[in-house]
């Protein structure tokens, strides 16, 4: 079947992460929210329905219509699946998904599927995801052996270790929550792992690290330092110490050695974080939110973020005080000025970085940087 995920007017409310990607392709838990749909419905093809700058990227199909924003389950999976054409799919009155015009309306009554509303959600719900990811991709499946040089506290069936993976002189305990280990990734010598934690393929956790669930580490990340309840995207890197907690981080970042993330304001008091929708900042209902840092951007060594703090695309913080709660895209912050990171410039950092992981920086990414360019 074809299945096309439809951000239903929602790319803002996840921005800067969605500045470069569409709803769909969200990571949480083990997978994109694509990829979770194909672990259902393992011979669909999943296309998009976004903004008109992402679709050369992230094509346009012609399918069943589903909120990007829903975290399918099985019995919400089947249902979308077996949708006849010209029906929608109702619960409660609100349409989850369609397969043409909604002439008929079928009841959904299954188990609701989450629904990601804000941002947040994706550390928020990061553990009740990650568990159910969990649980649907180890099912049947053989986990390798852990070597004897490791640490295992609590049940073994809450951890699987992918064929390829590297694991010595770590602990691991899974008492909290499942620990999944990805194909060919490292866990080195020191490290501790607490669950539910992801650690996706290729990814490197650096001796010493102390990382606490629920946290998400993206394919090819080099993580190090202290991590919680955290997403990381692919390709990024915190090699060195420093602390981000309750964070989302994109794609093809660096956190310079010892940046440090604060997560909750000194007088614990809810807070407030810029919200691309209503271009400002926002009142929520939470305690905890570390940085949420789009594609591309980078810190230096010893830089400061504050709580909440909310960065762009392709923008570089190179100051030793704290910068301002939010940085635009393609912005270049030190202590005395912010200037503009200029596109042909932001373009070649972006080539040298993902060169040396050999993916190329394709005309589909150059049309994405230059529409945001303009935009910003």
């Amino acid at each position: 079947m074809k299945l096309l995920l439809s951000d239903q007017n929602a790319h803002l409310k996840f921005a800067p992460l969605t500045l470069t990607r569409p709803v769909g392709a969200l990571r949480c838990g083990l997978f994109t929210n694509a990829e979770r749909w194909l672990q259902w419905l393992v011979d669909a093809e999943v296309g998009f329905q976004t903004e008109s700058y992402l679709q050369a990227k992230f094509p346009l199909i012609d399918g069943v219509i589903v909120s990007a924003q829903l975290i399918p389950n099985e019995e919400f999976a089947m249902a979308v699946k077996h949708l006849p054409i010209n029906a929608g799919l109702y619960q409660n009155d609100i349409l989850l998904a369609q397969h043409g015009t909604p002439l008929e309306k079928i009841s959904y009554r299954g188990q609701a599927p989450l629904m990601l509303t804000e941002r947040w959600d994706l550390f928020q719900q990061n553990e009740a995801i990650l568990r159910a990811d969990f649980e649907l991709y180890t099912a049947g499946k053989k986990s390798a052996k852990l070597s004897s040089t490791n640490t295992l506290i609590g049940p073994a069936d809450q951890l699987f270790i992918e064929e390829g993976a590297q694991i010595e002189g770590a602990t691991l305990n899974t008492k909290q929550g499942p620990i999944y280990i990805g194909k060919n990734a490292e866990i080195m010598e020191g490290a501790l792992l607490r669950g539910p934690l992801a650690v996706l393929e290729g990814a490197v956790v650096k001796m010493g690290a102390k990382i606490y669930g629920a946290t998400t580490i993206g394919p090819e990340c080099r993580i190090g330092g202290e991590v919680s309840n955290s997403i990381f995207y692919g390709y990024s890197n915190k090699g060195h110490d420093g602390f981000i907690g309750n964070a989302l981080i994109g794609e093809w970042c660096n956190l310079g050695a010892d940046t440090n993330c604060s997560n909750l304001k000194n007088n614990y008091g809810l807070i407030k974080t810029y919200s691309y929708e209503a271009q400002t900042e926002v009142q929520t209902a939470l305690q905890f939110m570390g940085v949420c840092m789009g594609d591309h951007s980078k810190t230096a060594i010893n830089v400061q973020l504050n709580t909440a703090t909310v960065i762009g695309v392709c923008s570089n913080i190179v100051s030793s005080g704290f910068p301002a709660k939010f940085i635009p895209s393609f912005s270049w912050v030190t202590d005395n000025k912010t200037e503009k990171f200029q596109l042909d410039k932001a373009i070649d950092a972006a080539v040298a970085m993902m060169s040396r992981r050999h993916i190329a920086f394709t005309e589909a990414d150059t049309q994405i940087f230059t529409a945001l360019q303009e935009k910003h």
